[in-house]
């Protein structure tokens, strides 16, 4: 137990309760500075809270294809998809491609977690100091310089089984070589997956960024007595 503790109880026990004394021992005791275990701690705790928040939400259906985060199409789609409109099985390629490569998304996006949450654990006390009381976006922009390789290098493969899973990757080569057999077009580039990884890593960062926003500003949102303690420093400042 802390000198806190030891201080709160004393002051109970010798004030026969009386309320100034009382108050004055809360007040202490909200005073207390953070140590730099608390600091950590409450910081890594929001992360991973917004993490799970984030990834839970994306991976759910329709998290990327109906929800701000939504992934477009490669620029090239449009001109492919005007010149297949009339060519059956390929009418409506753009819309039928678009539900697909977000679908992958989704179906990937609950691999980002452990990622993320092995970062955080990996913090040191200067991260997490330099992240509370810096920018809005300090940890979203601490796990992209952490994370970004190793979460291409690990969701890559998994976008592309989840293309797969939904046909994306074949209807879409399919489409474009149907394309660039038409004469005098400039060629399209049929591999989806680095672009759809890309983009898929974009709204997830774009979601972490908006659960860390959240947490720093919105005070429902510190749902532990730990977070309301450490972000009252950020607060403060």
């Amino acid at each position: 137990m802390s000198r806190f503790f030891f201080f709160a109880i004393a002051t109970l026990l010798f004030s026969s309760c009386d309320p100034a004394a009382l108050q004055r021992t809360l007040d202490t005791l909200s005073n207390t500075p953070l140590s730099n275990e608390e600091i950590a701690s409450g910081l890594k705790q929001a992360l991973e809270i917004g993490i799970s928040k984030g990834s839970d939400a994306l991976s759910a259906r329709d998290g990327y294809y109906k929800s701000p985060y939504k992934i477009l199409l490669p620029p090239e789609a449009e001109k492919v998809a005007q010149k297949l409109r009339s060519v059956p099985g390929f009418n409506n390629v753009e819309e039928v491609i678009l539900e697909k490569i977000n679908r992958g998304a989704e179906d990937a996006a609950s691999k980002a977690k452990p990622i993320f949450v092995n970062a955080i654990r990996n913090m040191t006390f200067k991260d997490a100091t330099n992240i509370l009381m810096g920018e809005k976006d300090a940890a979203t922009k601490y796990l992209k310089a952490a994370t970004y390789d190793q979460l291409y290098t690990e969701f890559n493969p998994v976008i592309v089984e989840s293309l797969d899973k939904f046909n994306a990757r074949k209807y879409w080569a399919d489409a474009v070589n149907t394309y660039n057999k038409i004469p005098f077009v400039e060629k399209a580039n049929p591999d989806l997956d680095d672009y759809v990884t890309q983009q898929a890593l974009a709204g997830l960062f774009a979601k972490v960024e908006e659960e860390e926003l959240n947490i720093r500003t919105n005070i429902s949102a510190r749902t532990t007595e730990l977070l309301k303690k450490v972000f009252a420093k950020q607060d403060d400042q």
